[in-house]
């Protein structure tokens, strides 16, 4: 039965080098979400990292640009009362899909109940990044020891 994990950075870069750990020990990357606000809308942010233009779904240089040559389905969607949000993974469409439900709508999707999405649309609210991957129960404990590895602040499994 699959579960879905979810970790909570304060820095992207945190959340990329998880997920390219995960892909090292020879996990699905597939089922890799990662959530994180656009708080400079001008094009860069105060980590140097700026945001290209959207072409053929993905973020070619901008706040997940390392991440969208490692994820599928990377972009930005401007979420209504919370601003513009990058997303990387299945959770991109599932938002981008569902406007009214948002960044809730589209993590229940996922599997994660509503009351933990709404903490996790706080956190993203707040700068946070939440990553989130789907995967097997017997890979729970490897997913979660790289997660804290990396700098997870909280790490919960749904």
């Amino acid at each position: 039965m699959s579960v879905t994990v979810v970790g909570v950075f304060d820095r992207v870069d945190y959340a990329e080098k998880a997920a390219r750990e995960i892909k090292e020990q020879g996990l699905r990357t597939d089922d890799i979400s990662i959530l994180v606000k656009n708080d400079d809308q001008a094009g860069g942010d105060k980590k140097g990292m700026t945001n290209d233009n959207i072409s053929n779904g993905a973020v070619t240089g901008g706040i997940i640009g390392g991440l969208a040559g490692l994820l599928i389905g990377a972009g930005l969607v401007a979420i209504p009362g919370l601003g513009i949000v990058a997303a990387a993974g299945p959770i991109a469409g599932l938002i981008g899909g569902a406007a009214t439900g948002g960044i809730v709508g589209g993590l229940v999707d996922l599997g994660i109940p509503e009351e933990e999405s709404k903490k996790y649309e706080s956190d993203v609210r707040e700068g946070k990044v939440v990553f989130s991957m789907k995967t097997d129960e017997d890979k729970v404990e490897s997913v979660r020891s790289i997660l804290q590895a990396n700098g997870a602040e909280k790490v919960n499994v749904h």
